[in-house]
C-alpha cells in the first residue's frame, strides 16, 4: 500500500486582492504561509518518497514551507531536466547525503487553469462589468471557459492524463507521493479519482492547508482523513 497526499496551495498575494490569479506566477502571502506550515503539521508523521508540484511558484512555496516541519528531516531536492546546466551541475556525490533527501518534479500540466483575459482582474470588478452570472459561469461550469482562457474540462484534459503517466506509476512502486498544486488541477485528478461527474466536480471546494489523502492498493483508491493515517 502507498499513500497520495494532496494540497491545494495556500493564500496567495493575488488570492488575497481578489484577483484572478490563473498562469500568472505570484508567491504566497502572509497567511498563505501560514496555511503551508498547518498543513505541514497534519503530515509530519507520514512518510514521503517522493513531491510532485506544478510549475508555479506558490505551489512550490506550499510544498517546501509544509515539508520543513516534516518528522524525517528530510531535505527536498527539485529536479531540473530541462536546465542542461543545472542537470549536469547540481549532482549528489554522496550516497550517504541521497538517503536524506526528497525528490522533487515540477510538471507543467499540474497548473492552475489558465484564465485568459481574466488574469490580473479584479473579482468583484469584472463581476460588475461582465454581470455576475456571466462570471460565474466562467468559473464554475465544466466546459465553458473565460475569453481565451481554458475551462476546467480543458484542465483536466492535461492534469488527468499526467496523474496517469507519472504519479500512478510511483504509487505502484509502493511509494508515498506528495502533490502540491491548484484548486482546478486537483479538482480535475479528484474527479477521476472519485468518478465525478460534471455536474457534481464544480461543486468541489478544496480548502487551502488541508491535506487530502488516498490510500493506493492493487489500482484502487481509497481516500482517508490526516487523522486516520
Amino acid at each position: 500500500m502507498s499513500k497520495l497526499i494532496m494540497m491545494r496551495h495556500g493564500q496567495s498575494e493575488w488570492n488575497k486582492l481578489n484577483l484572478f490569479t490563473g498562469w500568472v506566477d505570484i508567491p504566497l502571502s502572509a497567511e498563505g504561509i501560514q496555511e503551508a506550515f498547518v498543513a505541514g503539521k497534519l503530515i509530519q508523521d507520514i512518510p514521503i518518497d517522493v513531491i510532485i508540484t506544478s510549475t508555479l511558484v506558490r505551489a512550490q512555496m506550499t510544498a517546501m514551507l509544509a515539508m520543513s516541519l516534516h518528522s524525517s528531516g528530510k531535505v527536498p531536492v527539485i529536479s531540473h531536466p530541462e536546465d542542461q546546466r543545472l542537470n549536469k551541475w547540481g549532482v549528489i556525490y554522496s550516497e550517504e547525503t541521497k538517503k536524506h533527501t526528497i525528490p522533487v518534479f515540477n510538471y507543467w500540466e499540474l497548473n492552475e487553469r489558465m484564465y485568459g483575459e481574466l488574469q490580473g482582474l479584479n473579482k468583484a470588478e469584472t463581476a460588475k462589468k461582465f454581470g455576475a452570472e456571466q462570471v460565474q459561469i466562467w468559473r464554475r461550469s465544466y466546459d465553458v471557459a473565460p475569453p481565451h482562457g481554458e475551462s476546467l474540462e480543458m484542465t483536466a484534459k492535461r492534469s488527468i492524463p499526467c496523474f496517469k503517466d507519472k504519479i500512478v506509476p510511483l504509487l505502484e512502486q509502493n511509494l508515498n507521493v506528495l502533490i502540491s498544486a491548484h484548486g482546478n488541477s486537483l479538482r480535475s485528478i479528484i474527479m477521476y479519482l472519485d468518478g465525478l461527474n460534471k455536474e457534481q466536480v464544480v461543486h468541489l471546494e478544496l480548502a487551502t492547508g488541508t491535506p487530502i489523502i488516498y490510500d493506493y492498493t492493487d489500482g484502487s483508491f481509497v481516500k482517508k482523513t490526516p487523522t486516520s493515517c
